[in-house]
């Protein structure tokens, strides 16, 4: 037996594939105890229905990961000995509330190193009254997971005899009420979104409206947050199966139903988690950080985004996270909440399933629970509670301790739940343009320097590149939205359309040729308003760009 001397990290042998969602499957989420079932018995019965989603048999998983928090060593087989001994691999996954969108991260990275074809990552909890206050870990003499983050607590508002969990996410919310300026009711307003979304939710664990008044003066869990503000115990499991581009490619009759994962990021908390205030203890700038490296990575922003499944274990997590996540300023949640930007009607859909507060939230299965609705809501396959026109949704999941997960996912034909399509990012269109970076740049710029915005006249254009290899990309830059927008959307219609080459742009970057004497010489065409196209130098300025151009 050889070994070779060394690994090819040719370009050929280190490209990542394409994943692909394919199948997906869960059950219903119960109160502990309301049905008579065990681990197993939940793992089946999703691990079946995500089979039958995508036609496939258990003999055809490569690979699986399997999440979970309450339980023993291996119960992941234990589980899925159920289905079948295939002796596969099989990887039990533990990342507090995180468990289960650290399997779909693993399992795509499995896709990735090329050692797999299809994989299965599945996630489940059966819990009990008072599991909660066990998930820190031992109660002997050993080190709690969570032991300096009790300390931050103990430190700034005192601890109380109240969960634990509760009391974290309660002293960020006090927290935020103090520095923002933030309202009791805003807390108030995203509980009785989530309990009214989950009306349609065949699968949630509530079903039921709550007023509002309901929801300020149900039994007090903590401080002012009440029961209805809290994700409850739960049992339940979620599985989704997932292939590389190469299976997708052998099996065409999946690619209407397969659900790309556009970019998926994981990390874990940063020094000022401990440093500042409870705002930074839930991992604020963990999620922050991931965040901006998702949307760096694939070219997509927040304002691409049409729906959101977010990790609302308290209400003021997701409120919280609607800034780490870059959907508004810091400190400006409570507006977003007003304006009701976070609902149908509004700017993004957020919870459609009813969240971790009324769908449910056995920790395991939660992160993959997600996935199973993200990828139905790109499918058009909600009913009454269908997203209109989903085109990219967004997946959050934290856990306490710590470890954040955050993925885009889209149709693999690029189309929307209605039919329409959806405009590529840079990174997946065959070979990022030079412009991409600029164009990145100059999003930092208009939501940083507010008087460029105004010297640039509020410009809504949209460019229309093309690069060497053929490759069309189209940037919209729309200064009248606040804040700025910098990023992918056809549907907006732009005063000014401006179709160059990338090289071009470049030069107009890099200050060679300015955009009049481009104009005359035909490198770039302008369709609109032309006194408009004047103000393009504004925001091309090459002395203000960083860039080496």
């Amino acid at each position: 037996l050889q070994y070779p001397r060394s690994i090819d990290k040719s370009p050929a042998k280190m490209t990542k594939t394409k994943c692909y969602v394919i199948g997906v499957g869960m059950t219903k989420f119960e109160k502990p105890g309301k049905r008579d079932w065990d681990y197993p018995d939940m793992v089946k019965e999703a691990v079946n229905k995500a089979l039958d989603d995508c036609k496939l048999k258990y003999e055809d998983i490569q690979q699986a990961t399997v999440s979970y928090l309450f339980g023993g060593t291996c119960c992941g087989q234990r589980a899925l000995y159920e289905i079948g001994f295939t002796g596969i691999p099989i990887y039990n996954v533990n990342n507090a509330c995180a468990s289960g969108s650290s399997g779909v991260f693993l399992c795509k990275q499995i896709l990735e190193s090329g050692n797999a074809d299809v994989v299965m990552a599945c996630g489940f909890e059966k819990m009990a009254s008072g599991s909660l206050e066990n998930m820190a870990g031992a109660t002997d003499d050993r080190a709690l997971s969570v032991d300096h983050h009790i300390e931050v607590m103990a430190n700034t508002h005192g601890l109380q005899p109240a969960p634990i969990t509760a009391q974290m996410f309660g002293m960020a919310a006090l927290d935020h009420m103090k520095k923002y300026g933030t309202k009791r009711e805003h807390f108030a307003k995203i509980a009785h979104k989530n309990h009214l979304h989950s009306i349609h939710n065949e699968n949630s664990q509530f079903q039921k409206e709550f007023s509002l008044d309901e929801v300020i003066n149900a039994r007090k869990i903590y401080d002012f947050m009440g029961l209805l503000e809290c994700s409850p115990t739960s049992d339940g499991s979620a599985a989704a199966i997932i292939c590389s581009e190469n299976y997708l490619k052998k099996h065409p009759e999946l690619r209407k139903q397969a659900v790309e994962i556009v970019g998926m990021q994981m990390g874990t908390d940063l020094p000022s988690v401990f440093k500042e205030d409870n705002i930074k203890m839930i991992g604020y700038d963990m999620i922050e950080r991931i965040s901006k490296n998702l949307y760096k990575d694939t070219g997509y922003g927040p304002n691409d985004i049409q729906v959101i499944e977010m990790h609302d274990c308290f209400a003021p997590n997701e409120l919280i996270t609607y800034e780490a996540i870059g959907l508004c300023p810091l400190g400006k949640g409570g507006e977003l909440v007003d304006r009701k930007d976070n609902t149908y009607g509004g700017k993004w859909v957020i919870n459609p399933s009813g969240g971790l507060i009324s769908k449910g939230h056995p920790i395991g299965a939660t992160g993959v629970a997600q996935v199973v609705e993200l990828s139905n809501q790109l499918r058009g396959r909600c009913g009454k509670r269908q997203v209109p026109n989903a085109k990219l949704a967004m997946q959050h999941n934290i856990g306490i301790g710590g470890a954040g997960v955050v993925g885009l996912y889209k149709l693999a034909d690029g189309a929307a739940a209605g039919g329409a399509s959806i405009s590529k990012a840079p990174a997946a269109a065959g070979g990022a343009l030079k412009s991409c970076a600029v164009f990145q740049e100059i999003k930092e710029r208009v939501n940083t320097e507010k008087d460029l915005v105004k010297k640039a006249g509020n410009l809504v254009a949209r460019f229309i590149v093309t690069g060497d290899n053929g490759v069309t990309t189209n940037w919209l830059v729309d200064l009248k939205q606040n804040p700025p927008f910098v990023g992918h959307n056809d549907s907006v219609k732009a005063e000014l359309d401006v179709t160059l080459s990338d090289e071009a742009f470049m030069n107009l970057a890099a200050g060679k040729i300015k955009p009049d004497q481009a104009f005359m010489k035909g490198q770039i065409k302008v369709k609109g308003n032309i006194a408009k196209a004047m103000k393009l130098q504004t925001i091309l300025n090459p002395s203000m760009l960083k860039l080496k151009l």
